[in-house]
């Protein structure tokens, strides 16, 4: 044996392995503390959000497509092909009331449907604050329609996020039932 000593020896000094070792312990001691800190309190990140993505292809240009989802006139006769319809309006309801900038307001199928219009990327997308009338007042989701070329149609890459829990079946046959299917009829 020898009797030198290596320099980290002499001073106890942790190797590089061992300080990079050491931190990612601190590191992960704190994670585990603060997740035990958060254990009794009421706030949360949920894991089990529901969402709806969807991508409907249509026979119609960007620009036919994007006119008929921001025009109340267009977006009123796609309503009056909807499955909505079959059990009908309230009498003297508006079939869309829709504004062409950002930051307007929306009623769709009698009111049913409002919100506000958050971003307007014209042919391009469609970022909505959506909500149905039977959620709690001050729910809102956010659906946002992202409008692609596909040969000589569009498809809409749709996402809808932030609506109440266990509403996504329900949701995505309405999308398909009133906004799909008749947008589909109406573009024919």
């Amino acid at each position: 044996m020898s009797d030198r000593k290596s320099l980290a020896e002499v001073v106890h000094a942790p190797t590089r392995r061992q300080a990079i070792a050491g931190v990612a312990a601190a590191f992960g001691g704190l994670v585990v503390g603060s997740t035990g800190a958060w254990a009794g309190t009421e706030e949360a990140i949920s894991h089990a959000a529901e969402s709806i993505h969807l991508e409907p292809v249509f026979k119609a240009s960007r620009k036919r497509v994007y006119e008929a989802l921001t025009d109340a006139k267009q977006f009123g006769k796609v309503v009056q092909l909807s499955a909505v319809m079959k059990g009908g309006m309230p009498p003297g309801a508006r079939p869309a009331e829709i504004s062409s900038e950002a930051g307007g307001a929306f009623s769709l199928f009698g009111g049913h449907i409002t919100g506000r219009q958050i971003e307007l990327v014209t042919n391009e997308r469609i970022v909505q604050a959506w909500r149905a009338g039977s959620w709690d007042p001050g729910h809102y989701s956010i659906a946002k329609f992202e409008l692609v070329e596909q040969g000589s149609g569009t498809k809409i890459v749709f996402d809808h996020t932030g609506f109440p829990n266990g509403q996504a079946e329900h949701l995505a046959a309405g999308w398909k039932g009133n906004y799909w299917e008749p947008l589909e009829k109406f573009l024919a």
